[in-house]
């Protein structure tokens, strides 16, 4: 019996996918925002420049996870979505 796809939403362009289709932004209880793990409250989003661009500009991160999210997370953001899209190309 296979399992179904755990199934979550991007903050920026609303589309439905399983979870390994994202970016994970977890607002951690002890960590403070980090990326790809922790324990607490999480938001995705997917890795793309055009949903990146309107989580930042519409602070759609800051909403989903209630809280403020500094600009260095930001930035290992953009960096892991450059990485995302890098890969991409090279498949």
């Amino acid at each position: 019996m296979s399992q179904s796809p755990i199934l979550r939403r991007c903050v920026a362009c609303k589309k439905v996918l399983d979870r390994k289709c994202f970016l994970k932004v977890t607002r951690d209880f002890q960590n403070g925002v980090v990326l790809s793990g922790g324990m607490g409250r999480s938001a995705y989003l997917c890795p793309t420049e055009s949903c990146f661009e309107e989580a930042l500009k519409r602070k759609r991160l800051q909403k989903a996870l209630r809280c403020d999210i500094h600009s260095s997370v930001f930035n290992m953001l953009q960096k892991q979505l450059n990485t995302c899209i890098y890969s991409d190309t090279e498949a």
